[in-house]
């Protein structure tokens, strides 16, 4: 455990925890965060708001059998935990199962670090700067772009973690996303574009990346689409290319794979494991131990270390994504999945950074091969039934393909499936490979997540479209 991380002092959450095993609970939790962030938004070439703030609170959790009762406050006091573990505990208290609890300080194998965290202080002026090369680029691309948006966030999470088995750690978590959008105009017609790359880190990220480049991409966006045809509609090939392009996986697919569904038996995968539920050409993981990547963690958010879980290998289901209550009612071991949004919330199964794994083709070769349908260069958002994984997705920038090659960009692209029928459907993988940042929501709120893959093809797809 990092020494510069102490919330809660440990002889208030020893006897917290003492008080919870004495109501006869057979596991009770303690998670400790102390959050600060900060956001800056630049709105068409000046300053438009600055904000950020510090909160503090502190999560209790007990278990009687796979029940689970939570409660939160922002008082460290012991009385003040003690007061809510036992009104959590006023119908199902038992007689006291285990003894006190002794804590063992549990260091951290990994740590993601940070050089510009929000403890450094680094200048105010240098980001709003940063951020103005980015609106100024984009604006460059076109007179016809009539707005820019652009904005920088940074996080810096601390969580401190106590439970009754004796386990205490802790894990300090900076993040940056920068997002980039304009809106171009022509007459009537409008159009957008949109980037949004984030990481597990600081302010050091945004060496790495170019406003200038980065702001012609979101021009170019928006451009491209604000003459492209209407999109055909119909049952096509259709090339769905990298990075974000797996936000496709992500919700139709990966929150089947989490207990918090197959739990309960709502989801079509609950049943399917060591069985064939995609095509052989895809390999599918989650991994909460990439460098800095956004989603990565060093720790989830039941004070487990994370892994790499191989979720489908060749085609076949081999593994879900599972907390601890979901292996409770699982069988299924811990995967280091426990996660929430903050100390509101109780930790659920949750991904981390899920994709799909390169194969072998070229993004040349899929579009070869395809006499007409669609390419999605960049999805965007849509919906998704729980369960069943029914979705509809936005195409943010797509183009149709004739005879094998790319004939002109269109607009108003929408992809209707369900996730399983998707994963039988791809049969070639490209070997372009690249992440995007995201968030995703789910029961326990809204968590940082990293999609991916690289480009793939889907035999046969229904494309909604304007024509």
């Amino acid at each position: 455990m990092s020494s510069t991380i102490q919330l809660l002092d440990k002889n208030i959450a020893k006897s917290v925890i003492d008080h919870g095993l004495s109501l006869g609970a057979d596991f009770v939790e303690l998670f400790i965060e102390k959050t600060q962030n900060q956001t800056i938004k630049i709105l068409n070439s000046a300053v438009d708001d600055i904000g950020g703030g510090v909160d503090f609170g502190i999560g209790l959790r007990l278990v009687y059998g796979t029940k689970v009762l939570y409660g939160y406050t922002n008082n460290p006091s012991a009385d003040e935990l003690k007061k809510i573990a036992t009104t959590l505990a006023v119908n199902d208290q038992q007689a006291a199962k285990n003894g006190p609890v002794n804590f063992i300080n549990k260091p951290l194998s990994k740590v993601h670090k940070a050089s510009l965290s929000l403890h450094s202080e680094h200048p105010l002026d240098a980001k709003i700067a940063w951020l103005m090369r980015l609106d100024q680029a984009t604006r460059k691309v076109s007179e016809k772009i009539v707005q820019v948006v652009s904005s920088g966030m940074q996080k810096c999470q601390q969580v401190e973690i106590f439970n009754s088995e004796g386990l205490h750690i802790a894990e300090e978590r900076n993040y940056i996303r920068l997002m980039g959008q304009a809106v171009a105009q022509d007459g009537s017609e409008q159009s957008s574009g949109y980037e949004a790359p984030g990481a597990l880190r600081g302010w050091e990220y945004t060496e790495a990346l170019n406003p200038t480049q980065l702001g012609e991409v979101i021009g170019r966006q928006a451009m491209t689409k604000l003459h492209a045809d209407p999109c055909p509609a119909g049952r096509m090939p259709v090339i769905i290319d990298n990075a974000f392009g797996g936000v496709i996986f992500h919700e139709a697919c990966g929150h089947l794979l989490e207990t918090t569904s197959v739990a309960k038996k709502a989801s079509v995968f609950h049943d399917k494991m060591d069985q064939m539920i995609a095509n052989p050409c895809v390999s599918a993981v989650d991994d909460g131990t990439l460098d800095n990547e956004w989603g990565s963690i060093s720790i989830d958010d039941e004070g487990m270390e994370t892994q790499k879980t191989q979720l489908i290998k060749d085609g076949v289901l081999t593994s879900f994504m599972v907390d601890r209550i979901g292996s409770e009612k699982t069988g299924y071991a811990r995967t280091g999945s426990g996660r929430r949004q903050s100390y509101r919330f109780a930790p659920a199964s949750r991904m981390r950074n899920t994709f799909i794994e390169p194969g072998k083709n070229s993004l040349e070769e899929m579009i070869a091969s395809v006499s007409k349908g669609i390419y999605c260069k960049k999805m965007g958002g849509g919906s998704v039934q729980p369960g069943t994984g029914e979705f509809n997705f936005n195409a943010q920038e797509s183009y149709l393909i004739v005879d094998g090659k790319i004939e002109r960009p269109l607009k108003s692209a929408t992809l209707i499936s369900t996730g399983p029928e998707v994963l039988k459907q791809i049969s070639m993988v490209g070997n372009n490979f690249a992440l995007a940042a995201g968030m995703c929501g789910s029961v326990s709120g809204a968590v940082p997540t990293t999609v991916g893959q690289p480009a793939i093809k889907v035999d046969d797809i229904l494309v909604e479209g304007r024509q």
